[in-house]
Order: structure tokens, then C-alpha cells, then sequence
């Protein structure tokens, strides 16, 4: 991150919000100063942030970099699809410099022709054997969640709306059948 672009992204909200509301009228939808773009856009940039990263701090910093990133390089007055695009493309590329930053794990590519096809779960591997076996042992609750998360690869929405539950219950279930089976594997081993 930008130092002190989270200060600068702060400062600015509060002197946007200090005065009192203004009217932005787009001629012709184009964006004639720097605030409007800001105004229009911060907020759709901080939910977006705030999906992706699914924490507040994170999200601010995130979102004071796309307009740090961005405003400096855009030549006003522009066209809103124009200005869009290229803040678009700034949140694009502050999400993989945030990624890589905190995973550093290069992101796999994704073989796109075997997406559709279901993946081979009967491995002759003895921890697919030793997995199956604790499913096996779990409740019905707790292997439907673990089954639908890390064998279906569903997201914790699409296993909680499977499984009929809320998204914050799915991810409770999906705690305690986690640590359920941990306890069933070490018993195993014991």
C-alpha cells in the first residue's frame, strides 16, 4: 500500500462530509472533477473490496489504493464509461497485488476443460482412505457440510442454501465439523 494513502483517503472523507451535500449533474455523462469521480465511486469500491476481502481495515486500505492508483492518471474531463473502466481495471489490479501480498502463493491456473467434469474421489492414496473413514463416522450434519465445502468445492452460501440453513449457521456447522473430525482422526490414530 501507498503510505499514508489510507490518512489521505480519510482526510478527504471527512472534508467531503464536513460540507454541505452538493448536486453533481454529469453533462453529458462526463466526470469534470476529481471529487465526483470519488463520490460516485467510493462506495461501490469499498463494498466490492469488502466482498472480496471480507474485513473492514482491509477493505479501506484496499479501496483508498484504487483511488490512489487511479485518480492520478486519469485526464479530466473523461467519459463515466471511461473513468469506470479504468478504476475497473485499478481494482483488479490492487486485488492481485492484495493476494499476493498476503498469500504469496502464485494463483493456480484454472484448466478450464476440466471444470465441468466431477473430480476422481475413490484415490487408492491412504489419506483419501483415512478421510473417508472419518466422514463416515461424522454425524450426518457434519458430513453433508464438510462434503458439500472441501469435496463439492460449494461456497459457504451455495452449502447453507443445499443444506437449508443461513450462511453465518453453515459457517458454525462447518467450525464444529471441522473440529469433530479432528478429534475422530486423532482417536484413529490413537
Amino acid at each position: 500500500m501507498y503510505p499514508g494513502a489510507y490518512r489521505l483517503a480519510v482526510e478527504h472523507g471527512v472534508r467531503v462530509l464536513s460540507r454541505p451535500p452538493e448536486v453533481h449533474v454529469l453533462e453529458g455523462r462526463v466526470y469534470r472533477d476529481w471529487e465526483t469521480v470519488y463520490q460516485d465511486n467510493v462506495v461501490k469500491v469499498y463494498r466490492l473490496m469488502f466482498s472480496r476481502v471480507g474485513n473492514r481495515p482491509d477493505a479501506e486500505d484496499l479501496t483508498s489504493e484504487v483511488f490512489v492508483k487511479s485518480l492520478p492518471n486519469l485526464n479530466l474531463p473523461s467519459a463515466v464509461g471511461q473513468v469506470n473502466a479504468y478504476i475497473n481495471i485499478a481494482i483488479r489490479s490492487v486485488l492481485a497485488d492484495h493476494w499476493r501480498r498476503h498469500y504469496g502463493a502464485p494463483q493456480a491456473d484454472v484448466d478450464v476443460d476440466n471444470i465441468g467434469r466431477p473430480v476422481d474421489l475413490t484415490s487408492p492414496d491412504e489419506g483419501s482412505d483415512r478421510a473417508g473413514r472419518i466422514l463416515a463416522l461424522l454425524p450426518d450434519r457434519s458430513r453433508a457440510i464438510l462434503e458439500l465445502r472441501f469435496l463439492r468445492g460449494c461456497s459457504i452460501k451455495e452449502a447453507a442454501r443445499e443444506m437449508g440453513v443461513s450462511p453465518g449457521n453453515a459457517k458454525i456447522l462447518q467450525y464444529r465439523a471441522l473440529r469433530l473430525a479432528a478429534e475422530v482422526g486423532q482417536k484413529m490414530l490413537s
